[in-house]
């Protein structure tokens, strides 16, 4: 089968890769019909995450078709037409069972790299590096689902691939990032980042309450969609003093809750941003925590900061007396999305959250590697990336 490889930095291939097989009684075998690339995949893209090898099959947002079933599983069979979450769960242990999937303790065969990291282990995922299992991911014609039981969800014939896709990671991260933030009616939410889960986070942000809605980013089409999709007030980072402004615009204390949906390679202007990007090239820091510590400074006291964006290890001058003096409570993690599966179906079959409108780019397997590069640059209007296995290019704007 054809998949997307890893071959380095900057450096995806399309490869002929075998297919794969049955392994366990709970395995499926799934053949995938849309495959999205993800902003956590360009961390792999640039080199950021650490254990990735030479080969490895990328892609962790991804649906299809059930092409062949383990002795065990019951619930599924050949010919359902399903979506993959993200996390690989076993549904059994203590965290599945408190719905905590993403930190399940029996899905991640290298536990112990991410634990002498971390001081504990999280579920395996999909095309994610060794740390998280080496698993081959989705961005291929065929893929191995392990504990298919707990991790398929059958679709609804009525809805179109491109209505559930994103059910597979950036739509429930977007809908835990706002959760996160405890919404009370009519509060006031600022999320940094308007990529795919940026935008998502603030739909979800008004479907839980929110009265008012800022978006922060520096590119003008994302900014714009910002303003017609998600009705939020938009903000150009290049442009203006965010912390000064969110005070000015909220009479003077600031938004209730803050979302970092940008994550470890953050932009922005002036020392702190020269001094994260020399530090992170020379590996003297994991991460650049721009956009994190902006937000930490602009919410107000006593408000939540929320943190879908991926982190990878340690950063450097945190403003963790800011978070102490003004009594912030802080809420990250991987996206539990088995848990929000059947509810944000059905609010898709309703119509209330429709994230068609993110795609911008269609285009076949093969063209993954230019793919990666205009996402990765934000060129031509690129906001989402949608791969077809088995279809040609559509470029959609």
């Amino acid at each position: 089968m054809k998949a997307v490889c890893w071959h380095g930095k900057h450096n995806v291939q399309v490869d002929t890769v075998p297919d794969p097989q049955i392994l366990n009684p709970r395995d499926a075998i799934v053949k995938v019909t849309l495959s999205g690339i993800c902003g956590s995949d360009l961390h792999l893209y640039n080199g950021k995450v650490p254990t990735m090898k030479e080969g490895d099959i990328l892609g962790h947002e991804f649906m299809g078709e059930v092409v062949e079933v383990g002795s065990a599983i019951t619930s599924i069979s050949r010919g359902d037409r399903v979506i993959v979450p993200f996390p690989i769960a076993c549904g059994d242990c203590w965290y599945c069972q408190e719905g905590l999937w993403a930190l399940c303790d029996n899905s991640n065969p290298n536990s112990w790299m991410l634990e002498k990291l971390y001081g504990d282990t999280g579920a395996g995922i999909f095309g994610y590096s060794h740390l998280y299992g080496g698993y081959a991911g989705g961005q291929a014609e065929y893929v191995r689902v392990p504990f298919a039981d707990t991790g398929l969800e059958k679709v609804p014939a009525e809805l179109g691939d491109e209505k559930v896709l994103f059910l597979t990671d950036i739509l429930p991260t977007g809908y835990q990032a706002a959760e996160n933030c405890n919404i009370r009616k009519g509060d006031t939410v600022a999320v940094w980042g308007c990529g795919p889960v940026g935008l998502l986070a603030m739909k979800c942000a008004w479907h839980l309450g929110a009265g008012k809605v800022f978006a922060i980013d520096r590119f003008p089409e994302r900014l714009e969609m910002a303003r017609m999709h998600c009705k939020a007030e938009t903000l150009n980072y290049e442009e203006t003093d965010i912390t000064e402004a969110l005070h000015n615009m909220t009479g003077g204390r600031g938004p209730d809750s803050c979302i970092d949906a940008v994550g470890m390679e953050a932009q922005g202007t002036g020392f702190e941003a020269a001094y994260d990007t020399v530090k992170q090239t020379l590996h003297l820091e994991n991460d650049r925590p721009i956009a994190l510590r902006q937000l930490i400074k602009a919410c107000r006291k006593g408000g939540t900061i929320s943190v879908p964006g991926v982190y990878s290890g340690f950063v450097d001058k945190m403003p963790m007396g800011a978070i102490f003096a003004k009594g912030l409570t802080l809420r990250a993690g991987q996206t539990h999305v088995q848990k929000y599966l059947r509810p944000l179906m059905r609010l898709i079959e309703t119509g209330e959250i429709d994230s068609s409108f993110l795609i911008t780019h269609r285009m076949s397997l093969n063209d993954a590697p230019m793919g990666y590069e205009l996402f990765d640059r934000k060129q031509d209007g690129c906001v989402k990336i949608v791969l077809r296995p088995q279809g040609t290019s559509q470029t959609v704007h």
